[in-house]
């Protein structure tokens, strides 16, 4: 189950093409993402991981980078969006 959450993160796969080697539905590895990030454990072991790679002097601490972008939800589009009744004119 672990295993196959951290392939969706690293990979940036969706979730819905998770490989059958992982042995878990798509939906219940959401689930159980969701249970967990929830519960704060996410926290926990990126920083083990950061120390690991500190100790032995393999993270740069003098940059960082952000990734703040966002996904388009569901219709999102350029444009007035159109509503029953109305007209593009």
């Amino acid at each position: 189950m672990f295993t196959a959450i951290v392939y969706v993160l690293i990979s940036g796969c969706a979730r819905r093409h998770l490989p059958g080697e992982f042995r878990v539905s798509p939906s219940t590895a959401h689930s159980r993402f969701m249970f967990w990030t929830h519960e704060g454990l996410w926290p926990r072991p990126h920083q083990a991981v950061l120390g690991e790679f500190g100790a032995y002097s393999e993270v740069d601490w003098s940059s960082a980078i952000v990734d703040a972008s966002t996904p388009a939800s569901a219709g999102a589009g350029y444009g007035p969006r159109l509503t029953a009744g109305s007209s593009s004119d």
